[in-house]
């Protein structure tokens, strides 16, 4: 099977763990909070293809300048960015995947451009799975930076300090690498480890939705800002939970949220407040929040 020609390959996923380490086995990276992407390309030849292998070339039209860099047949891997005030924006990048209008995908490219963060390299003439990370790395450190390609900072041993930047800087979280590591397609391993940057804030619950057949129940959160109550976000909460029983006890009629009305929720008085971890925010509310308890003695 030729990697390139084939264009199905599914890409290295990450195992997750809670705390940051240092290692002289392993290259720490930023997370980027994008889209990930592995990109085919020569100088005859395009591809983009996302993490579930779906063409979504035509969504990046800017990307196609990568054909410059390259001589041979390559495999990039890496993630599709669009950068605001030099942080990751993930709700503009989803937006881009979501046009499909020629004109407006155009309009977007020159006006809100992606950057292509590439951490790996996994065809150059032949097949560099089987090579460790470290060499993999050093034939991708050949390719030059420009506008709309750049290769992935890593620094090594110091991933507490690092991760520790992360933090101050605001951005997703960090990624360790094993320096000998090989690239397994479509496997969750231990050789890469993700380390969120997870955030925790109190938020009070405004309404909530329920389906009887499951255990669990949709919370809507919100927070108080210049005297109006604003809705943020939802969370799935296991109906065992005690704030369950206590939310349902301050039912109304007549939504507290200044900014937000569905049908369907049951609203209640916004008294009850709760631990929220999520990973970001964007318009449409909290990434990846998990309920971490009632928030007593207010």
């Amino acid at each position: 099977m030729n990697l390139f020609q084939e264009k199905n390959i599914k890409p290295m996923l990450l195992e997750e763990q809670k705390k940051p380490f240092n290692s002289k086995k392993h290259y720490f990276e930023i997370k980027y909070d994008g889209i990930r992407a592995l990109i085919y390309v020569s100088p005859k030849e395009f591809t983009i293809k996302s993490r579930n292998n779906n063409d979504i070339t035509k969504k990046f039209p800017e990307l196609k300048e990568m054909q410059k860099l390259v001589t041979s047949k390559t495999i990039f891997d890496g993630e599709i960015v669009i950068f605001n005030k030099n942080i990751p924006d993930f709700s503009a990048v989803l937006k881009r995947i979501h046009l499909t209008k020629e004109r407006e995908i155009m309009i977007q490219s020159e006006e809100n451009p992606v950057v292509f963060i590439c951490f790996d390299i996994l065809y150059q003439q032949k097949e560099l799975i089987t090579k460790p990370l470290s060499e993999r790395k050093e034939i991708l450190n050949q390719f030059p930076d420009t506008e709309t390609f750049i290769k992935s900072i890593y620094i090594e041993e110091k991933g507490i300090s690092f991760f520790k930047k992360i933090k101050e800087l605001h951005l997703e979280g960090m990624v360790a690498k094993e320096k000998d590591s090989i690239y397994v397609p479509n496997t969750r391993s231990f050789s890469w480890i993700k380390i969120k940057n997870l955030q925790t804030e109190v938020f009070y619950i405004g309404g909530y939705s329920e389906k009887e057949s499951t255990p669990f129940f949709s919370a809507y959160l919100g927070e108080y800002q210049n005297n109006q109550f604003l809705f943020v976000g939802k969370v799935s909460i296991p109906k065992k939970e005690k704030i369950y029983e206590k939310i349902k006890k301050e039912k109304r009629k007549s939504s507290s949220f200044s900014n937000f009305k569905e049908p369907g929720i049951q609203y209640c008085a916004p008294k009850i407040a709760c631990f929220i971890e999520f990973l970001s925010r964007s318009k449409k509310g909290l990434r990846h929040p998990v309920y971490r308890g009632i928030k007593t003695n207010l």
